[in-house]
């Protein structure tokens, strides 16, 4: 845990700022009063953006899109994104020696437990540190009570994104995924049109095709089955709704609701942040 605590320190003495704060806007104070799910209570960020990049988690249900846009983040704000999903993969890709006992759990579609992920967690960081990285967006870390009380003695928490979608769309997302077995180009197949019911709103999410050279090569991951699929959704309700309301109490979390795929979602994301002014960002995103 010595090198947890090491690796995960805070670079700079936190300072209590407002919400419309952590995002660093010279521009006049947001109004939030939309976002019923974030506490109007101070948070504690570095005074001078210069002091450290952003500290951010990025929460949802498997298959959300959580990797997306925290990735787009991560090149619009300067700031690693690190996913423990990517990291499993690596390991298990490695064929070292925990390869064997995290395919017999992703296959379950069970969650890895908080030592293998720390400890992945710790390697990652510790490279980053040697390479002089600075703050991070954290993807599928923490995902149960002990981790985010882990990760709150060690570091501050700038900000929490509870990414959500109906569970409709999270499995046609889940099942739709592709990746092709040569460059390791991610996309999805599957064209979701949901129609609105009982008012709520509809939602349409064109399938996110792959360039002609990649088309033949596309491969699904052994996890992505519906019956694994449906066994991740369950286990993560049971396992990580208590982490959303670990973070709602301290005034740390964000939810966002998804309304569709990325060309209606991601202008809205970064509206709710606080940084659709960086339009000139954007494209080095897209």
């Amino acid at each position: 845990m010595a090198v947890v605590n090491r690796l995960l320190r805070s670079t700079a003495t936190p300072f209590s700022y407002t919400v419309s704060r952590i995002f660093y806007s010279t521009t006049s104070e947001t109004d939030f009063r939309s976002l019923s799910s974030i506490s109007h209570s101070s948070l504690h960020v570095p005074r001078d953006p210069k002091d450290r990049n952003v500290q951010w988690v990025f929460l949802g249900c498997p298959g959300v899109g959580k990797g997306t846009y925290a990735s787009r983040l991560s090149t619009l704000l300067g700031v690693p994104h690190i996913a423990t999903g990517d990291l499993v993969r690596e390991e298990l890709a490695s064929k070292g020696p925990l390869a064997s006992q995290l395919s017999e759990i992703v296959n379950q579609g069970k969650l890895v437990s908080d030592e293998i992920i720390i400890n992945l967690l710790s390697k990652r960081l510790e490279a980053g540190e040697s390479k002089g990285e600075t703050g991070f967006i954290l993807d599928g870390f923490p995902r149960t009570i002990r981790q985010a009380e882990i990760l709150e003695g060690v570091t501050e928490i700038d900000l929490v994104v509870n990414l959500k979608l109906q569970e409709e769309a999270l499995l046609a997302k889940c099942l739709g995924r592709r990746i092709c077995s040569e460059c390791g180009g991610n996309y999805n197949v599957a064209c979701i049109d949901i129609k609105g019911k009982n008012g709520s709103p509809g939602m349409y999410m064109a399938p996110l095709l792959p360039p002609p050279h990649c088309a033949s090569k596309l491969i699904t991951r052994a996890d992505d089955t519906e019956v694994v699929v449906k066994e991740r959704l369950r286990v993560y309700n049971e396992k990580s709704l208590p982490v959303e309301e670990f973070y709602r109490s301290r005034g740390k979390l964000l939810e966002f609701e998804l309304p569709g795929g990325i060309p209606e979602s991601w202008p809205k994301l970064l509206q709710a942040l606080n940084l659709d002014d960086h339009e000139d960002k954007q494209s080095a995103a897209a």
